[in-house]
């Protein structure tokens, strides 16, 4: 089926590729997304990035979504590439 979201069940792996980035999980604790770890986002996650470890400063003018990050998953394999000025790419 075309239409199938082949991540539902294990989420978007999103890999940080740009500098120490800090995140909150739906409305969660400020936490560290150190250079080259990943993230794991569901489809029901709200997901937000940071630039500052106070959790402030948002990364990106236009936060993500689940379904955002997923459009840039080409290759279907569910991970995505977080790079510098929020550029994302696949994996």
């Amino acid at each position: 089926m075309a239409d199938e979201d082949t991540c539902r069940e294990t989420g978007i792996y999103i890999a940080n590729q740009t500098m120490d980035l800090w995140y909150t999980r739906n409305g969660g604790a400020c936490t560290i997304l150190a250079t080259s770890h990943l993230l794991i986002m569901k489809p029901e996650d709200t997901l937000i990035i940071y630039r500052d470890l106070i959790c402030k400063t948002e990364y990106c003018s236009k936060n993500p979504t689940y379904d955002v990050y997923k459009s840039f998953d080409a290759n279907q394999n569910c991970r995505v590439r977080i790079l510098p000025d929020c550029t994302l790419s696949d994996m």
